[in-house]
């Protein structure tokens, strides 16, 4: 009997059906660093007095299909430091942490959001570390910047682009 629920077919055909629908992939390929930067203009003398940082966190996505089914999603991280009585600046740096992903069986919306938000996900502990090495190279303090919901972020970004089609519309 248990021979017979595992042969093909399925009830109503739902097998066939299954075997219809394009199976979703989602590989990652190869984690790299796209571009690296790190500037202390002021120093040696900002080693000289009492830091008190103020952070200044700028975050952006983007990507690009490269291939068939592969795509590279980019975040760009870039942590200003100034102190917070002068307003100099401590340091800068920034980040290009890239990502090769191979996505298949996914369109439109879905793999808008795959690689709006959930690609960055998996990207920024990479970009995070990478800042925090360069910071404490640079002879500062480490930085250990907060995790980031990139669902919000694609959301908000999702929002801030239909109302702008929505006044676009109306003009």
């Amino acid at each position: 009997m248990a021979e017979d629920n595992n042969q093909g077919g399925g009830v109503n055909g739902q097998a066939a059906d299954q075997q219809d629908k394009p199976q979703v992939q989602f590989a990652l390929q190869r984690i790299y660093i796209k571009d690296l930067s790190f500037e202390a203009p002021n120093s040696p003398a900002v080693f000289q007095q009492p830091f008190k940082p103020k952070v200044g966190l700028d975050l952006d996505t983007t990507h690009q299909k490269i291939g068939e089914d592969l795509y590279e999603v980019v975040v760009k991280v870039t942590a200003q430091v100034t102190h917070s009585e002068e307003g100099t600046t401590s340091f800068l740096a920034e980040v290009e942490q890239a990502g090769m992903f191979r996505i298949g069986g996914l369109e439109g919306a879905q793999l808008d959001h795959t690689l709006g938000a959930f690609c960055p996900n998996v990207l920024f502990p990479y970009a995070r570390e990478c800042v925090d090495s360069l910071v404490n190279r640079g002879g500062f303090p480490p930085l250990m910047l907060a995790p980031v919901n990139f669902e919000a972020i694609y959301a908000q970004r999702k929002q801030r682009e239909a109302q702008e089609q929505g006044e676009q519309a109306t003009q």
